[in-house]
C-alpha cells in the first residue's frame, strides 16, 4: 500500500538544526523513500511496511537526544505531486 508520512522533529535544546538535519540526511539515504523538506514538515513517500519500519529505527536514533518530539501525520494515498 502506498503511503504518504509528514513528519516534523524538534528536538528540545538550544542547538536543534544538527539534529533535525542528521535526521533528513538519514531519511535520503533509502533509495525507496520520496523524502521533501519544507520549512515546517517533511514529506516521505513510499511503501507502508517499509515506510514504517525505517522510520521506526531513524526516530529511535534520533531519541538519543533527550527531549526529542516528533509529530507524524500518516495517510494510506500517495499525495506525492510531482
Amino acid at each position: 500500500m502506498k503511503t504518504s508520512v509528514e513528519i516534523s522533529y524538534y528536538p528540545l535544546k538550544e542547538e536543534f538544526i544538527p539534529p533535525i538535519k542528521k535526521f533528513i540526511d538519514r531519511l535520503n539515504e533509502y533509495e525507496n523513500l520520496i523524502v521533501k523538506t519544507s520549512g515546517i514538515s517533511t514529506h516521505i513517500f513510499g511503501e507502508y511496511f517499509e515506510l514504517m519500519k525505517i522510520l521506526t529505527n531513524e526516530i529511535h536514533k534520533s531519541f538519543e537526544v533527550p527531549h526529542s518530539v516528533f509529530v507524524i501525520k500518516i495517510i494510506n494515498a500517495d499525495l506525492n505531486v510531482s
